[in-house]
């Protein structure tokens, strides 16, 4: 077996047995509970991953990460969200904003076009799958002109 964990005071048992029976997200109350379980009789992470039916893995990092940062840690989920967007989303907004006043002036607008301004406000190239990604995000659809009305008569066109 190995040794077992410990855990910072940061919080007394009373509180911590309080944010148990209070919090309404699941995957808090079991990190909650793997500190109170650490906290109250201290044991390996193994046998306090079976008492709490967790993984090791969480159990390690959920007593790392209070030891760290304390409650802070629990309270905060970190999944999720855009950890490796280039821009926020308002300013993501902010440039199409820049290209809505070409498209409805009757310009054509094309994706070459809006890459040129998001690589301007960014300050570097990026993928072209970038900008597809940042137009279907935002609910831009590609749309061209016909090259010919389907019932266009040529004959008549001739004339």
């Amino acid at each position: 077996m190995g040794r077992p964990m410990k855990i910072e005071p940061h919080l007394t048992v009373e509180e911590i047995k309080e944010k148990l029976h209070t919090t309404d997200v699941e995957r808090q109350r079991g990190k909650w509970l793997v500190i109170y379980n650490a906290l109250v009789d201290p044991r390996p992470a193994e046998t306090i991953a079976l008492h709490t039916a967790t993984s090791l893995w969480f159990v390690y990092h959920t007593v790392s990460d209070y030891n760290r940062l304390g409650a802070a840690s629990i309270e905060e989920d970190g999944r999720g969200g855009r950890h490796h967007a280039y821009l926020t989303e308002a300013e993501e907004a902010a440039v199409l904003e820049s290209v809505r006043a070409q498209a409805e002036a009757g310009e054509v607008v094309t994706t070459h076009i809006i890459k040129q301004a998001f690589e301007q406000r960014v300050g570097h190239n990026v993928h072209p799958d970038t900008i597809t990604k940042f137009l279907h995000r935002h609910n831009w659809d590609k749309q061209m002109p016909r090259r010919q009305h389907p019932k266009s008569d040529p004959a008549m066109q001739g004339e």
